[in-house]
């Protein structure tokens, strides 16, 4: 490559970096990350010493190159849908800064070295799971949004599967009572939250063809989702601490916090509003990171 090529070539991928780190969605991969980080801590045995950090690393940098992965197929699949929408609209493939194409290859690299990253630098089954979850998430949570609203549904089973990976990388296995229920904590946090963001832009979902909500009983789903799963999610992370054999803290903790993201969550119901769900959107963002806090510090 000659020297003039090799500096434009250079200048180009500097320039196209924030796009790239855009794709990979890294506020959705932070969350990611403590959910992986959570589910290797409590499924590592009790009695190991030293700690496996190594395998710890190579778990969630494997997870983070497969979500990434994830992320930016999604937006390759979803890019006429984006630019329909003020949410969306300025996505780099949606903004027309990446070509489709291009983002099709960073998607599938990630998404393959991730997988293969796992297979050899931590287990088989942790490689599997997360092979399992990049392609329910994109064959099917992601075309069934413009299908149905059951799509939330959908979505949750894969959008949780980062507890799994996380356990299965430190233990080996994945039958744990104790990693499933931790898996019914993040499977059910996601209604209220998702359920908040669809509330706040159902306008622009609605232009770009997605039904987040089924016609005409927007209110009605919007109810019951967000209340049954909030209440049902603060059941399970009350059971995730007994499992833990967590002590005063962790109960007074988990009650404290899943009472606030009741109240918040039951404010939405009954107001119906943009400012009630972007304070329950908030509500679950603070909530997450801080329960599993709580689990990580209960652990005997």
């Amino acid at each position: 490559m000659k020297p003039l090529h090799r500096a434009t070539f250079l200048a180009t991928v500097c320039a196209s970096a924030p796009d790239f780190w855009t794709l990979t969605k890294p506020e959705v991969n932070f969350l990611i990350v403590i959910a992986t980080f959570t589910g290797f801590y409590l499924g590592c045995p009790g009695n190991l010493d030293p700690f496996l950090f190594a395998r710890l690393f190579h778990t969630l940098c494997g997870t983070l190159l497969v979500a990434s992965g994830a992320g930016t197929l999604n937006q390759y699949l979803e890019s006429r849908f984006d630019a329909q929408m003020r949410r969306t609209c300025k996505r780099p493939i949606a903004a027309g800064r990446l070509q489709p194409a291009t983002a099709l290859w960073f998607g599938v690299s990630l998404s393959v070295i991730g997988v293969v990253y796992l297979l050899i630098a931590v287990n088989a089954l942790a490689s599997l799971l997360a092979a399992l979850t990049l392609t329910s998430y994109l064959v099917f949570y992601t075309p069934l949004k413009r299908k149905t609203p059951l799509c939330t549904f959908v979505g949750a089973v894969p959008g949780a599967m980062p507890i799994l990976i996380g356990w299965a990388a430190a233990s080996g296995s994945a039958s744990s009572e104790r990693a499933w229920i931790l898996y019914a904590v993040l499977f059910l946090w996601q209604f209220p939250h998702f359920m908040a963001i669809a509330w706040m832009y159902r306008e622009d979902y609605a232009q770009a063809g997605y039904l987040m909500f089924p016609t005409n009983s927007e209110e009605k789903f919007l109810a019951w989702v967000t209340s049954v799963a909030s209440f049902a999610l603060f059941v399970a992370s009350i059971g995730a601490v007994s499992v833990n054999n967590g002590g005063t803290f962790q109960y007074f903790g988990t009650v404290m916090l899943g009472s606030g993201l009741l109240y918040c969550a039951m404010r939405q119901v009954l107001r119906r509003s943009r400012i009630a769900a972007r304070q329950l959107l908030k509500a679950t963002i603070v909530y997450l990171p801080l329960q599993f806090l709580i689990f990580v510090l209960g652990k005997s």
